[in-house]
């Protein structure tokens, strides 16, 4: 049993669909129950569970829906999130900065956690938990200072994890992301801002790139371990955004 987080859309929604192509039951979940069954598709293997993943309780809810189909969750992929509002440091207002950093880092805290508890409850014990970080979690994009530290904080939680779960039989990757063609980043392959204070077109690659290597990761056994990988368009700018 998998549960994707965000499946509603984008990046989520592709994820679940790769898992579903695979042969593997996925709960999808995310906050609004029509695109959710738009993802869905009347797929049997697919179940979907309306969650607010910076709610405790409805997270709490959403893993004890999840264990039901099959009574043990074995991948959790924590992709739900947004980008918030644009700003440097003295622009950016309370409600952006708390708004991005429940969805991203608290959401996929509370997921985590939940995830943990099954997978060292369930027989035979152990799962795999996949975060969605992102380039910014490496550098960031011009004026985008709550977002790029809430993916900073994404590292900090797959490390975390990695070093406390590796010996529970729970394997913890970051999927670093750069420029997927989705609503979130539809702008990117139009004008981007750059560090130069110019704006250009980046390169973009479909979701079902990233999907795919999820799936592998998804595929391995548990005695492998990838706590890393990075999916991106080839000429999109990176190294210092340049």
């Amino acid at each position: 049993m998998a549960v994707v987080t965000g499946a509603g859309s984008g990046l989520g929604r592709a994820i679940a669909h790769a898992l579903l192509d695979a042969g593997h039951t996925v709960v999808l979940a995310g906050r609004t129950r029509a695109s959710l069954h738009e993802t869905a598709a009347d797929h049997p293997r697919a179940h979907v569970v309306v969650a607010d993943v910076t709610s405790p309780a409805s997270v709490r809810a959403l893993f004890s829906s999840a264990r039901e189909p099959r009574g043990r969750v074995d991948v959790l992929i924590n992709n739900a999130g947004i980008f918030g509002g644009q700003g440097a440091v003295d622009e950016v207002e309370d409600e952006t900065w708390h708004d991005v950093l429940a969805a991203n880092v608290t959401g996929s805290f509370l997921c985590a956690r939940e995830a943990v508890r099954v997978m060292k409850r369930q027989r035979p014990s152990g799962g795999r938990i996949i975060n969605n970080g992102s380039l910014s979690a490496h550098v960031p994009r011009p004026r985008s200072v709550a977002y790029t530290v809430s993916k900073h904080a994404i590292s900090g939680l797959t490390a975390s994890m990695n070093l406390d779960l590796r010996d529970q039989g729970i394997a913890c990757t970051q999927l670093d992301v750069g420029n997927a063609a989705t609503a979130m980043t539809a702008g990117v392959g139009v004008r981007a801002l750059q560090p130069d204070g110019t704006s250009r077109a980046e390169a973009v690659i479909d979701p079902s790139h990233i999907a795919r290597s999820v799936v592998h990761i998804v595929s391995l056994p548990l005695e492998v371990n990838v706590p890393s990988i990075t999916v991106m368009a080839r000429t999109m700018p990176y190294a210092g955004r340049g």
